[in-house]
């Protein structure tokens, strides 16, 4: 791709990220049966998701110069698109779970990994963390017919840091794929903070070694001119005695 077409590619980068993501709670939502207006959001997850790839190939597919070898080297939103649209039968639902694959781009996104690992990306992370325990608390009460909303969280944080102490374990469909996603995002926020933390100490070290060197720079530039400056007296002499 020309200039142009990578910098439009890395705009879709963060928001298809974000349209990959959704695709977890609108599995959540299909397989839980839990009614109107679940349904309806699951519905319109469904479209927006699906959309949102298909708009990514047709604006990168108009920019590019080469769009037979743009097709060739992104199956996966090209997959997205054509295997994933939200007309499929209730049997091929499950087939949505492909534009997850869409996360792996995440792994050529070095800016975007240092943004999550910074101070406000963790931020963001804590609160989407915290949201989701609450939601998936509360889901948790009402599809298990737990005595309150209380239970509910409190099932999530013992999920989410793997402690479980098994007082209260989830016995439907609906609850074990919410237990998933709620040990899913706690994995992922757990390891996201070791990871800010080695990026720190990474950081640290590396910003050690580029001021050594630059100090070592300067002093073989001092040096140079040390050098050079007694070349001149030399040439300076040598010139007076030939005069």
């Amino acid at each position: 791709m020309d200039e142009r077409s990578e910098r439009i590619a890395r705009r879709f980068e963060v928001p298809m990220f974000v349209a990959a993501l959704l695709v977890i709670p609108l599995l959540v939502l299909e397989e839980s049966n839990v009614g109107h207006p679940w349904t309806s959001v699951a519905r319109a997850l469904n479209w927006a998701t699906w959309l949102a790839f298909v708009s990514e190939v047709v604006v990168m597919l108009w920019v590019v110069p080469q769009r037979t070898r743009w097709l060739r080297e992104h199956p996966i939103e090209v997959i997205a698109v054509v295997l994933t649209p939200p007309l499929l039968p209730a049997g091929l639902a499950a087939a949505r779970g492909l534009r997850l694959l869409r996360v792996l781009r995440l792994f050529r996104l070095a800016p975007l990994a240092r943004a999550v690992f910074s101070l406000e990306g963790l931020r963001y992370a804590g609160l989407l963390t915290f949201v989701i325990v609450l939601a998936a608390g509360s889901a948790f009460a009402a599809v298990e017919n737990r005595p309150g909303e209380w239970d509910g969280v409190w099932w999530a944080v013992t999920t989410m840091t793997t402690v479980s102490y098994g007082d209260i374990e989830p016995h439907t469909v609906t609850g074990r794929l919410l237990a998933i996603v709620v040990m899913a995002v706690g994995i992922g926020f757990g390891s996201l903070v070791i990871g800010a933390v080695a990026e720190r100490f990474v950081k640290r070290d590396v910003d050690s070694a580029t001021s050594a060197v630059e100090m070592s720079e300067a002093e073989v530039l001092d040096e140079l001119r040390a050098l050079s400056a007694r070349l001149q007296r030399i040439e300076a002499v040598v010139e007076r005695r030939q005069a």
